[in-house]
């Protein structure tokens, strides 16, 4: 049932850990684990903190109900773009990734976007099995379309250039397109490392994990409007036709733009609203590096937020949404109360300078959208 070393090598300085729990070699759930406390066992520590995913796995395991899918190549070309802009140094950790997993004829794309020196091209060079290009126009869903325009597998997926995938995320990824109406699909990413307090509060408060269960989205049962909850853009794959059934990634979205983020989440909205699914699969496994610092982690969130609202104003205004009023509404609420609970310092919410970036950024994000819009055209 279980894998564990007979030594961790642990910093003094560590006082608890992140575990990711598997069966079977597949995440099905994570546990943190105090190490402060050496006379805890591990494993009864591990496992105390584990949810009702991790016990379903289990229990489907023991009774030989695993229905999970075989890792085999797709039958569908693949195409593996990773949008970066002036950090070689990542891009060369999560190329590595990439070509440690199995050559199943995928090719793999680094979109380099609006480069401020030639430092990733000279990488690039001395790589074999990259294709390199260059698009000057800034904004990541710029780069984006372009990938999906240099691809030529049927399917593209997408990662950024500060992940990891591991061995396995393509063919996990791309395993839930046997469905035609399935134009999306994500995957589970997890800390790379969780050094800094900014990185263990970011994690703490959701990360990019959407849980452990694999789930079918449709606009029948999920609201379109909250459709990031089916994943992020560090861990995405789309079929490549669904530019022609529902349009390209908006480029008023995203980093580079005053929007800051959002462009996913967009497109995963319209996917939805058009009556196709995007499928969930958390053994689709991929490793993140969270921002460090405390000011790189309120201005990640202060653009969340942005996005988020600049989502909504686009869904009312061009799309005539009136769901999205509801959606505003609710989100204000929600915002106030967690400012208030932080003003007053209780336990289990945001600090107030992070509760603040995210109010501060839902508040301004539709008059951003529309100076984003403004710049599109």
């Amino acid at each position: 049932m279980t894998d564990l070393p007979d030594q961790l090598q642990i910093s003094e300085k560590c006082r608890a850990g992140l575990a990711l729990l598997r069966v079977r070699g597949r995440p099905c759930g994570q546990a943190v684990v105090r190490l402060d406390q050496p006379d805890n066992p591990l494993l009864p520590t591990i496992l105390a903190g584990a949810d009702s995913a991790f016990w379903e796995a289990w229990l489907r395991c023991r009774l030989g109900l695993d229905a999970s899918y075989a890792d085999r190549p797709s039958t569908m070309s693949v195409s593996v773009a990773v949008c970066t802009r002036d950090r070689p140094e990542d891009l060369k950790r999560c190329i590595d990734a990439l070509l440690r997993m199995p050559d199943d004829g995928q090719e793999i794309l680094v979109i380099d976007n609006a480069p401020s020196s030639d430092a990733t091209a000279m990488m690039i060079q001395q790589m074999s099995r990259i294709r390199y290009v260059r698009e000057d126009r800034p904004g990541l869903n710029v780069a984006r379309n372009r990938a999906l325009e240099e691809a030529r597998g049927e399917l593209v997926l997408f990662t950024d250039d500060d992940a990891a995938p591991d061995p396995l995320w393509l063919r996990r990824l791309a395993r839930n397109f046997d469905d035609p109406l399935v134009l999306a699909s994500t995957g589970l990413t997890m800390a790379l490392e969780l050094s800094s307090a900014a990185q263990i509060d970011f994690q703490r408060y959701g990360g990019f994990v959407r849980g452990f269960k694999r789930v079918v989205y449709d606009a029948a049962e999920h609201d379109p409007l909250l459709a990031w909850h089916a994943g992020a853009g560090v861990n995405m794959a789309i079929r490549r036709s669904a530019v022609q059934l529902v349009g390209s990634f908006d480029e008023a979205f995203d980093a580079g733009t005053p929007t800051h983020a959002g462009g996913d989440s967009e497109m995963f909205r319209r996917i939805l609203s058009a009556g196709y699914r995007i499928v969930y699969d958390p053994e689709a496994l991929n490793w993140h590096r969270h921002r460090k610092s405390a000011d790189e982690l309120r201005r990640q969130l202060f653009g969340y937020e942005v996005a988020g609202a600049s989502l909504l104003t686009k869904a009312f205004f061009v799309d005539g949404d009136i769901g999205a009023l509801r959606e505003a509404v609710r989100w204000l609420k929600r915002e106030i109360r967690f400012l208030f609970r932080a003003v007053l310092g209780r336990p289990n919410v945001p600090s107030f300078s992070v509760s603040f970036a995210r109010f501060s950024g839902g508040l301004v994000g539709p008059f951003l959208y529309l100076r984003s819009r403004r710049q599109v055209r």
